[in-house]
């Protein structure tokens, strides 16, 4: 069986909720990603992806220094380390989701796991494929 953690990213760059939007963007663009997690210490707290840059800051008028805590998504679905990466995969495409933040059994973030991670560490192409597709369908 191979698990989320034979295929996450760790390591994985992460943001306070008192970081600024600007700070954010900045990060993205340097590490050319497009989502970081939101952590106090090592503890998840949500997510700030690009689309909650343009969508929830820009387009309302916020500026540079508006808090991350304004815009970041709290609500956040996880896996964990020692989940089934087909599983994983399947709720992945269910729920349309690209990229999952990776917690252990104390709910720390240890890493994050993407569709990329999946398709070129885990799992076979056609597998991948379909679950791109779904996950990439019209909701």
């Amino acid at each position: 069986m191979t698990t989320v953690t034979d295929v996450m990213t760790r390591n994985v760059r992460t943001l306070t909720p008192s970081d600024t939007v600007a700070s954010a963007a900045q990060a993205m663009d340097k590490l050319n990603v497009g989502v970081i997690p939101v952590c106090e210490g090592d503890k998840l707290l949500g997510m700030v992806t690009d689309r909650d840059l343009v969508v929830r800051a820009v387009a309302q008028g916020l500026d540079g220094n508006t808090p991350l805590a304004k815009v970041m998504s709290a609500k956040v679905h996880t896996a964990r380390e020692t989940d089934d990466l087909d599983k994983v995969l399947a709720d992945m495409a269910a729920k349309q989701i690209r990229r999952l933040p990776v917690v252990d059994g104390a709910n720390r973030l240890v890493g994050i796991v993407s569709i990329g991670d999946i398709a070129v560490k885990g799992q076979d192409e056609e597998d991948v494929g379909q679950s791109l597709a779904e996950i990439s369908s019209p909701a």
